[in-house]
């Protein structure tokens, strides 16, 4: 018997240019052909009637051939096969391109079922090369559901579907992790017959009740993983901080802190004080002054004599943060330094130097604090700002800095709280739901093309009131298939055609940093009117003077990529405004836009944005932290991902540490999926 971890050339027909298709879709072993699931089904088991058969939709049917079928030589490289079928209700007229097997296979007199999809119109219909078998054959392509998968170029569905049948053949599937228990209270197929079903359904239900216990075992499997890890982290000791006085700290804030803020701080200084390291997640709205939280735990832990690490995903918001955390920290006595990239290479070396000496306390920076040169005296907090812009593994870096150091994650993004448990459920979780006092909510507006005379008079308005103006739009250079506004573009007819009197300015992701902080610094120091920009301003940008944000074509945006910008206004004492614009008349999308002008809820907005859109638009790429699942869909699958969380919460606490046949293999099924999802979860 061969074993899932045996290379697919063992398999009769897999040479080395199959194997490379193969890898294409990162299958190497007889393991990852078995668990390469098809992305849908064809239903071929239902017979249709001829004349019941509709224009465009694929069908089975029988039918017996009525003539010798007749091939004409056309052109070069192209021959052409008619035929003429029939059943009791009709007769079809089918068409073969280049198929001399068809030519030679189809009998006259003979009975075929056929699988195809009517074209044509009231002139009369055809079917062009329907795939067909005889009668007293093994049904292979008809009279089943047919599974049909991803795949790549020069590999065929047919040639996909051969190979995992030779695989299944030779080895035996991956073993039961699911306890008994579990899958009769769910209702859960066990391992064998589902991966069985899952590639040879008999019934288009027995391949759904295939998929919900692969679904429900990937779930199963990833929230058992974070289990696990959050109880070894239980184990872990390390000197718990002695009490600090923050006193001095709140007397350095510009203004009073929230109860929600407090509240926060409250649990921060319980966690460092426990002897246990902190994986702690601070959650919160668009201003609702997560970094002050996060200023107040590195506090706690400068004066505990050691060093803080904050990882920001922007130079722009790196630079923001060294602004308002060195004139918090400095007459403190607290040294701050940041680190990005665009720095010079002297200034990289310095700063380095000060932080391995421990001449530094707080380093704020970018992706350039992961680097292997970059080494501290004594790191004990680590804080990622927008923990949804870096993986897993690139905060488990930077934590491997330091000996166990605490680790402070804070997210603008609201979570829905299935998602947050998915993708941090090895933290602690704190939510700000208080904004500060004075946040005033910003109006929001949808509105189409025909206003934007109103809109460019709005703006003027705001202006001369002296206020600044944000104008977002979904791309960066023109593009007439897309038919989308381009910033380069847009900033120059505003600034040419409708406001040649305003200071318009022009930021975007393409250019080099330093010019992006420049436009940033200048506008937020008022030295422009309104500022033409792409979703590079996003994040953390803070221009307390700005109460309008225009957002061009937002039907391009999800619902909470939409609130983030919408939070870039508002921030003073001032009405503020968000403008959104679309051409787009489709009834679900005038929808998904309308919900943003009634709520400024991010937690309700990002709900609606799951629903409608999927789990994508809060993480971005796969560099999110979010596991990649092989069948599961995270917008479709939640009440299975909620029933696979509870039985594993069941399971860690009955059978984590058993020696079950079940619990050996899911605990190994653990480990190889945080290896290959992102290294080590930290």
């Amino acid at each position: 018997m061969a074993r899932l971890s045996d290379p697919v050339t063992l398999l009769k027909g897999v040479g080395p240019t199959k194997a490379k298709q193969f890898a294409a879709l990162n299958i190497y072993t007889l393991g990852d052909l078995i668990c390469h699931f098809p992305r849908g089904y064809e239903d071929r088991t239902r017979l249709i009637p001829i004349e019941k058969l509709e224009a465009d939709t694929p069908s089975c049917f029988r039918a017996m051939v009525m003539n010798t079928p007749r091939t004409a030589h056309i052109r070069k490289g192209l021959d052409l096969t008619r035929v003429q079928v029939a059943d009791h209700s009709a007769r079809l007229t089918l068409t073969f391109f280049n198929n001399k097997f068809a030519a030679e296979q189809l009998q006259y007199g003979k009975e075929y079922i056929f699988y195809g999809a009517l074209s044509g119109d009231f002139s009369g219909y055809s079917m062009t090369n329907p795939v067909f078998e005889a009668m007293d054959s093994q049904p292979v392509t008809t009279r089943r559901v047919l599974p049909i998968y991803p795949l790549t170029s020069g590999l065929s569905n047919a040639a996909m579907l051969k190979a995992i049948r030779q695989a299944m053949a030779v080895c035996d599937t991956p073993p039961e992790i699911l306890p008994e228990s579990v899958r009769r209270e769910f209702g859960i197929l066990d391992a064998g017959r589902a991966y069985a079903a899952i590639h040879e359904p008999s019934s288009m239900a027995e391949a759904e009740l295939a998929k919900k216990r692969l679904i429900f075992e990937e779930f199963f499997v990833f929230s058992a993983g974070l289990s696990l890890i959050r109880a070894s982290r239980a184990e872990k000791r390390i000197p718990a901080y002695h009490t600090v006085e923050l006193n001095a700290f709140y007397d350095a804030l510009p203004f009073p802190l929230t109860g929600a803020q407090k509240r926060a701080i409250g649990e921060i200084t319980q966690d460092v004080s426990s002897g246990f390291p902190m994986n702690r997640l601070i959650q919160g709205d668009v201003g609702s002054g997560k970094t002050m939280v996060a200023a107040a735990a590195a506090y706690l832990a400068v004066k505990n004599g050691q060093q803080v690490a904050l990882m920001a995903p922007t130079e722009i918001l790196a630079e923001q943060h060294q602004q308002s955390l060195s004139k918090l920290f400095s007459p403190l006595g607290i040294r701050t330094v940041l680190l990005t990239g665009s720095m010079t290479a002297k200034q990289k070396r310095e700063v380095r130097e000060q932080l391995s000496l421990g001449q530094a306390d707080i380093a704020i920076g970018t992706h350039a604090l992961l680097s292997d040169t970059t080494q501290f005296a004594n790191l004990g907090l680590v804080i990622a700002d927008e923990q949804h812009r870096f993986g897993v593994s690139q905060r488990a870096k930077l934590s491997g800095k330091g000996n166990d150091p605490h680790l402070l994650v804070m997210s603008a993004t609201p979570i829905p709280r299935t998602l947050a448990l998915l993708m941090y459920g090895d933290l602690e979780v704190s939510i700000i739901d208080e904004l500060p006092p004075g946040r005033k909510s910003v109006d929001t507006f949808l509105v189409g093309e025909s206003y934007r005379a109103r809109i460019n008079a709005f703006i003027r308005k705001q202006v001369q009131e002296g206020h600044q103006c944000f104008v977002v739009c979904p791309a960066v250079e023109e593009n007439e298939d897309l038919g989308i506004k381009a910033a380069t573009v847009w900033a120059d007819t505003l600034q040419q055609t409708v406001f040649p009197d305003l200071r318009v300015m022009l930021i975007h992701g393409q250019m080099k940093g330093s010019e992006k902080e420049a436009a940033m610094a200048a506008f937020a120091q008022g030295q422009a009117d309104v500022l033409v920009a792409t979703t590079v301003i996003e994040v953390g940008v803070d221009v307390p003077n700005a109460t309008l944000m225009v957002i061009e074509d937002a039907d391009r945006f999800g619902l909470s990529q939409l609130h983030q910008l919408r939070g870039r206004v508002g921030r003073g004492g001032h009405q503020s405004y968000c403008i959104l614009t679309t051409h787009n008349r489709n009834t679900e999308t005038v929808s998904r836009l309308k919900a943003l002008c009634k709520t400024t809820d991010g937690f309700k907005i990002a709900e609606e944005d799951l629903k409608m859109r999927g789990p994508g638009d809060f993480f971005g790429s796969r560099q999110s932290g979010l596991p990649t699942f092989r069948v599961a869909n995270l917008s479709m699958d939640l009440q299975t991902l909620k029933d696979a969380q509870q039985a594993s919460a069941q399971w860690i606490d009955t059978e984590g540490t058993s020696d079950t046949p079940e619990a050996i293999a899911l605990r190994e099924r653990i480990g190889v999926l945080f290896q290959r999802t992102e290294g080590t979860m930290n």
